[in-house]
């Protein structure tokens, strides 16, 4: 898989440095995390990588499209290395966890603005929000009535 990032990164007209691989198995491996879980990430293998040095190459791939940066309101920034299609995101409003959703189907208002301004249009950009499975079925256990005091 390494010789796939350096291509990657090749490609990208980037130097092939053990930062940038690090960066890039991690994100592969953990989409959806912040800097500083990349730091962290990358850090459990290459103890000496600084956090500059993280950002700086978050930085550089995301300049040359290799990663993809998305911040939902009122949330820290996050990257994922999916970035070969114009998916979509949906984020639980209790723990703050993120999914890929592929490009909405049909007719959809991602699709096609209804004024452009003249913009030549390249990519969507479509956060659903809601609540995950795992908080959906805490809330319904804090809300049962033996948790209440109830039965």
């Amino acid at each position: 898989m390494t010789s796939d990032f350096a291509a990657l990164l090749r490609a990208a007209s980037l130097r092939v440095t053990q930062p940038r691989l690090a960066v890039l198995a991690a994100l592969r491996d953990h989409p959806h995390v912040d800097a500083h879980a990349v730091l962290s990430l990358v850090r459990a293998d290459h103890p000496a990588v600084s956090h500059q040095a993280v950002y700086d190459v978050l930085r550089a791939l995301t300049d040359v499209g290799l990663v993809r940066c998305i911040q939902p309101a009122g949330a820290t920034a996050r990257y994922e290395s999916r970035v070969a299609d114009n998916h979509h995101h949906v984020v639980c409003r209790s723990c703050g966890a993120i999914e890929d959703v592929d490009r909405a189907v049909g007719n959809a208002p991602c699709l096609t603005a209804s004024d452009d301004h003249g913009y030549v249009i390249d990519q969507a950009e479509v956060v659903f929000w809601g609540t995950c499975p795992e908080c959906a079925a805490e809330r319904t256990r804090n809300d049962s009535p033996a948790r209440k005091g109830l039965t």
